[in-house]
C-alpha cells in the first residue's frame, strides 16, 4: 500500500506519484505522512517537502505557503509556489538569500521572503 501525492502550485501541476512517506512543514511544525494517516487539514507553511516514492527515489522542492490535505492515502500539497530542487540554482539562490538578508527583515513581507529563500537553498542542497 502506498500514498498518493500530488504537489500542486497555483500555476501547475508540479509533482504526482506513489510514495511510502512525505514530509513537510505546517505551521504546527514539520509532519510526517505514511500510509494510513489520520485524516488531516494543515496550514503549509515556507519550506521544503520532501517526497520518499514507492521506487526508493527522494524527490524534494521548496514550497510556499498553502494547505497540506491528507485523506485515504491521499496526500495533496497544494502551494502558492513550488520548485523541484534539481531546478534551482543553488549559487543563485545563495546570492538571492545573501541579498535579501543585506536588505534587511523589517516587515512581514520580508521575513516571508527570506523564509522562502531559505527554503529554496535547503531544497538545492538537499538535492546536490
Amino acid at each position: 500500500m502506498s500514498l498518493h501525492v500530488e504537489l500542486v502550485a497555483a500555476d501547475r501541476l508540479v509533482w504526482s506519484g506513489e510514495a511510502d512517506r512525505v514530509i513537510a512543514r505546517t505551521a504546527e511544525g514539520d509532519i510526517g505522512v505514511l500510509t494510513g494517516h489520520a485524516p488531516l487539514l494543515g496550514l503549509l507553511v515556507e519550506g521544503v517537502v520532501d517526497v520518499q516514492t514507492t521506487d526508493g527515489e527522494t524527490w524534494v522542492a521548496a514550497v510556499d505557503s498553502g494547505f497540506l490535505s491528507v485523506a485515504n492515502d491521499r496526500v495533496s500539497i497544494l502551494s502558492e509556489t513550488a520548485e523541484m530542487a534539481h531546478d534551482i540554482d543553488l549559487s543563485k539562490a545563495r546570492q538571492d538569500l545573501e541579498r535579501a538578508h543585506e536588505a534587511g527583515e523589517g516587515d512581514d513581507e520580508a521575513r516571508t521572503e527570506v523564509r522562502r529563500l531559505e527554503a529554496r537553498v535547503r531544497a538545492a542542497e538537499r538535492s546536490s
